[in-house]
């Protein structure tokens, strides 16, 4: 077959924007005293469009780019040419499959086709009858580093960011090559951290010297004339100065297959305890990896797109592609709700109220991100100088790291100060509050400082569950305060619930997106309601399964129920992690704000009152059981569920609070709850955050009578 065969599929898509390969010949130069070795033909990957759209491989860039090897195998066997390159635009080698094409395939024998296509282009880049070369520049992500693994040798720049084959994390495999060529190239070890561990690790990504100690890379130069050394380099290669790839193995080597064994079966466990194996995408990768370590490259290609063909008709593939797409990186820039950007003020200070932990973590952050003075403030000097002692150690672990250069560090600790006395809030912009979760503690703060600061500076609340509504009910200028809800850990978590009060104004509520931006965190606009989004939604789930318990349900039963969700943790776990005082806390004010949905637990309560943090404990063997002390504490009913039960209890319960969420008006639509869980809870993007996945089991039709999402959102139909 030729690429042109394939012209079928690529004319489904005309508004494709398509990535052109151009060619260039190169002489290549004369090495080590001896004639030039020949001319390199240069192909160079290029959408024609600016840094912000990045080059991607649909069916019409595969047919063109297969046409031009095809052209170039020809002058290959003419003798015209001794090498061909393959590069990309600036900072991008290739960005991969293009997803949105991909979801367009709604017929399994599209999705078999695109395979297919994809296979024969990188068949004729493997076999043009002399030496290729992948000069990655750039991202390389999936069928993008595909290339450059189908390619005889690899250069790569120092600073390339986002090598990777993620996806096990899009719910794919890697299925143009990489899961057959790169454990054969890094060793399976290797192969399956970065297939699996890192596409699960919240897709994880190299960066160019990284690729290079892996053995993905041949050689690395920097990126100033990266080109011209890489030319250079490729033609020493063509003259016989081979590399050396020692992370290189034989699968037929019997030592070699038994650590191919353990690796997948390493890889398998790891799967098991990130996904619990409720996305079929990473098990299939682990599947025609163990299949393929005795196959012949085509062998593997053939399974390889039947694997790809029906995981592109998958539910969690569709949910996955609306939640990266459709949210992180389209909703989620253009915030719905959210004022113009022109009504935002300035901000030259910030204040931070308290100096604990959260308050310090606050601190860090505007400092690194936003390069403007921050003033933390507490109730004694011996609590400020901890507060600011917190910044400066984190700083100094962020340069031990490598991630912070000295300069940087020294002025972010120039940057953060701290005061026993509110006044030094005077010139501030914008002050936030970090203190006691007690809605009275927090209105006496906002009192004093309105006596303080400017008319125009706004505050803000950090609160996770508190009305914003009830803190602003006695301020002279109610319409200034705004919540600004970060997730903890403060540096890690990208979601802010920016939470808009009747009286907030549009131009506080602009600022604040505006410093959201500057923060590097998504912002999605919140009407001020009980726990907002993140926590109302993980209380109601834990309070489903922690009811369960009390009736009488196993402890294992109850906390393993939700096991087919996939989601990062179980809820006993999670309850430990926030703490139970703070977890029993927002249960109450759930409870006094909406009443039985949000049962409170007695025998947590006796867990609080007894200073016990968690009601797992490690047991002898490795697991986990209640310590009998902490048992005799408890009492519980005669009605204990199944885990099936309890995970349709809990199924309808979400569906419920949702519906009502989305009554209420807490957000614009299901897609800022979807958004909201998967960068405030961490939950997976095969689930599609929540919504699609309470429609594709039929919890939303159950209670609500109607699905979140029309049919084909997220979904196959």
């Amino acid at each position: 077959m030729s690429a042109v065969d394939f012209r079928k599929l690529a004319d489904l898509f005309p508004d494709e924007a398509v990535t052109h390969s151009s060619v260039q010949d190169i002489e290549l130069p004369a090495t080590d005293g001896k004639a030039s070795p020949g001319v390199l033909a240069l192909i160079t990957l290029d959408n024609g469009l600016d840094h912000s759209r990045p080059t991607t491989l649909g069916p019409n860039t595969l047919v063109e780019l297969g046409g031009v090897l095809e052209g170039l195998r020809e002058r290959a066997a003419a003798g015209e040419i001794a090498a061909v390159g393959v590069t990309g635009k600036p900072n991008f080698f290739v960005a991969g499959a293009d997803l949105s094409a991909v979801t367009k395939l709604q017929q399994r024998e599209h999705g078999l086709w695109m395979a297919q296509l994809g296979h024969e282009v990188y068949a004729t880049l493997a076999n043009l009858g002399v030496p290729s070369f992948a000069f990655i520049n750039g991202m390389a992500l999936g069928g993008g580093l595909e290339i450059a693994l189908q390619s005889t040798y690899r250069t790569v720049s120092t600073h390339a960011g986002a090598l990777a084959l993620p996806e096990a994390f899009l719910g794919l495999v890697p299925g143009w090559g990489g899961v057959y060529l790169l454990p054969r190239l890094i060793g399976p070890e290797n192969a399956v951290k970065v297939m699996i561990e890192n596409a699960l690790n919240n897709n994880r990504t190299l960066s160019g010297p990284e690729a290079c100690k892996l053995g993905i890379a041949d050689a690395l130069f920097e990126p100033e004339d990266f080109l011209a050394h890489s030319v250079a380099w490729a033609a020493r290669v063509v003259a016989g100065t081979a590399p050396e790839r020692p992370a290189a193995v034989d699968p037929a080597d019997p030592a070699v297959a038994a650590r191919w064994a353990d690796a997948v079966a390493a890889g398998r466990a790891f799967v098991e305890s990130k996904t619990s194996n409720a996305s079929p995408a990473p098990a299939e990768v682990l599947n025609i990896m163990a299949a393929n370590r005795t196959m012949t490259q085509a062998e593997s290609a053939a399974l390889e797109c039947e694997t790809l063909a029906g995981l592109m008709q998958s539910d969690e593939f569709r949910a996955t592609v609306y939640a990266f797409l459709d949210l992180v990186q389209k909703r989620a820039k253009r915030p719905a709700g959210a004022p113009g950007r022109e009504l935002a003020r300035p901000v030259t200070k910030i204040g931070v109220v308290g100096a604990g932990l959260m308050a310090s973590q606050l601190a860090l952050l505007f400092a690194r991100q936003l390069g403007i003075p921050v003033v933390l403030t507490d109730i004694d000097q011996e609590r400020v100088d901890k507060g600011v002692g917190y910044v400066h150690n984190e700083v100094d672990k962020l340069v031990a790291k490598g991630r912070l250069a000295t300069d940087a560090a020294t002025k972010a600790k120039l940057l953060v100060t701290g005061s026993v006395s509110k006044e030094t809030f005077a010139d501030a912009d914008f002050v936030i509050e970090a203190v006691f979760e007690e809605l009275n503690v927090k209105k006496q703060v906002f009192a004093e400082l309105e006596a303080i600061v400017s008319p125009e500076c706004i505050l803000a609340t950090n609160t996770s569950s508190l009305s914003v509504t009830a803190m602003a009910a006695d301020l002279r200028y109610p319409e200034r305060l705004v919540g600004f809800h970060f997730f903890n850990p403060v540096a890690v978590m990208p979601l802010l619930e920016v939470v808009r009060a009747p009286k907030t104004d549009d131009a506080v509520l602009a600022t604040a997106f505006e410093l959201a931006r500057g923060l590097k965190k998504t912002a999605v606009l919140v009407k001020d309601a009980p726990a907002f989004v993140v926590n109302r939604i993980l209380l109601r789930l834990m309070g489903e399964v922690t009811a369960a318990f009390d009736e009488g349900t196993p402890a294992d039963v109850a906390d393993a129920a939700l096991r087919p969700m996939g989601l990062p943790m179980t809820p006993f776990t999670l309850l430990a992690m926030v703490g139970l005082p703070v977890a029993q806390h927002v249960q109450e004010s759930l409870h006094a704000a909406f009443g039985g949905r949000f049962p409170v637990s007695q025998n947590l309560q006796k867990l609080v009152d007894n200073k016990i943090g968690s009601l797992w404990s490690t047991a002898a063997d490795g697991g986990q059981e209640i310590p009998a002390a902490t048992s005799a504490l408890m009492s519980f009913g005669s009605t204990p569920s199944t885990a099936e039960e309890v995970l349709r209890r809990t199924q309808d319960a979400l569906a419920e609070e949702i519906g009502l969420m989305l009554e209420e008006g807490v957000v614009a639509g299901p897609q800022d709850i979807d958004l909201c869980m998967i960068l405030g809870a961490g939950w997976p993007m095969f689930l599609g955050g929540i919504t699609p996945y309470l429609d594709r089991v039929g919890a939303s039709e159950r209670v609500n009578g109607r699905r979140f999402l029309p049919p084909g959102v997220a979904s196959r139909s």
